[in-house]
């Protein structure tokens, strides 16, 4: 299956701390989860054929927090 926009699936911290499970260009969340563990865990059987897309929390060598990491 050809992946495109519309199928990305993103994990964000949301200010309050827990995790938002957000589909691309969604105006709300998609679900909310206390740990980041649990929302990708939630991302993946919303959207079982394509691997999330997870939001960088700190600086490492592989990228910053402005990068998405893959689990």
């Amino acid at each position: 299956m050809a992946k495109n926009q519309n199928n990305k699936i993103f994990v964000e911290r949301r200010p309050g701390g827990d995790y938002a499970v957000r589909k691309a260009d969604s105006q709300r969340a998609s679900a909310i989860e206390p740990t980041q563990k649990q929302a990708i865990e939630r991302a993946k059987e919303i959207a079982p054929d394509t691997k999330p897309h997870v939001e960088r929390l700190r600086n490492t060598d592989a990228g910053g927090r402005d990068k998405w990491r893959k689990p």
